[in-house]
């Protein structure tokens, strides 16, 4: 599923592709933006960057702003090359002379002035992939998450207006990783600063990895996770059957939330529950 590793790996591949490009064609395909393809072509797309999960295409003094989702995706192909995707999933096509963009299932498409792009993503706290991360933006991760100290520890790194970039995949790892179960209050759940840097240094690792995501080690199929997707089989460490739950929604405004929205897996015997 996308996540902040996804988003940014998306956008390197767009802005090698259509970066300092004149665009050709633009094709919106969501009732309120039938009409505004014709305000980008012939624009030279600046620079392809992203946010969290959010992707921003720059185009002069407009943004192309759009979310993935759980099911959305950018894909290249040549011009007049076979789209990935049926033409009723297709929500967005940019081309150039040379590549050809198209989003599909995109759940948010929108065009902003370029100076209002905080309206789309101004609520988001430190992205974890941003390439001046540092100190103070991780001193202000760990901040953000200490507001809330009775909140579960996974429902609260879902939450974009914390720290932006993890989906559930990440947090679960992240919470066998620390020895938590996802549904720990954060004041019961260790060293928010260490928890900050693991989710940044893993993040930051897995960014340009095509194949899969990688938390073991172990950069083999069926041996790249501890215990997400592993319901019911042994934990890798001690051999306890993992067990699954339910946990809180993730607070980014992009997809649909309920208070127990996210499925997660922990070890019974290395994520024990607080005392």
């Amino acid at each position: 599923m996308p996540e902040g590793d996804s988003v940014y790996r998306a956008c390197a591949d767009l802005h090698v592709a259509l970066a300092g490009r004149r665009v050709t064609r633009v094709d919106l395909r969501v009732p309120r933006l039938a009409t505004a393809g014709a305000a980008l072509r012939s624009r030279t797309l600046d620079e392809v960057v992203p946010r969290g999960k959010h992707l921003l295409m720059r185009l002069g003094d407009h943004t192309l702003h759009s979310h993935l989702g759980m099911d959305g995706a950018w894909r290249l192909v040549r011009p007049g090359g076979r789209w990935p995707a049926p033409a009723h999933h297709v929500r967005a096509v940019l081309e150039t002379a040379d590549a050809t963009a198209i989003g599909t299932l995109l759940p948010v498409l929108e065009l902003l002035p370029r100076d209002r792009e905080a309206d789309a993503v101004g609520h988001l706290g430190p992205d974890l992939l941003d390439p001046a991360w540092g100190p103070q933006l991780a001193a202000d991760a760990a901040a953000n998450l200490r507001r809330d100290p009775h909140r579960e520890i996974a429902a609260a790194l879902l939450d974009q207006r914390n720290l932006a970039g993890l989906g559930n995949v990440y947090v679960t790892e992240l919470c066998f990783l620390r020895g938590v179960r996802p549904t720990v209050p954060l004041a019961r759940a260790g060293d928010l600063d260490a928890l900050v840097a693991l989710a940044r240094r893993t993040l930051h690792a897995n960014r340009m990895r095509p194949a899969g995501r990688v938390f073991t080690g172990i950069d083999r199929r069926g041996a790249r996770t501890w215990v997400y997707g592993r319901e019911g089989q042994p934990c890798r460490r001690c051999g306890t059957p993992i067990e699954a739950g339910r946990h809180g929604d993730d607070g980014d405004g992009n997809e649909e939330r309920s208070d127990r929205s996210r499925r997660s897996a922990w070890c019974p015997r290395c994520q024990p529950p607080p005392e």
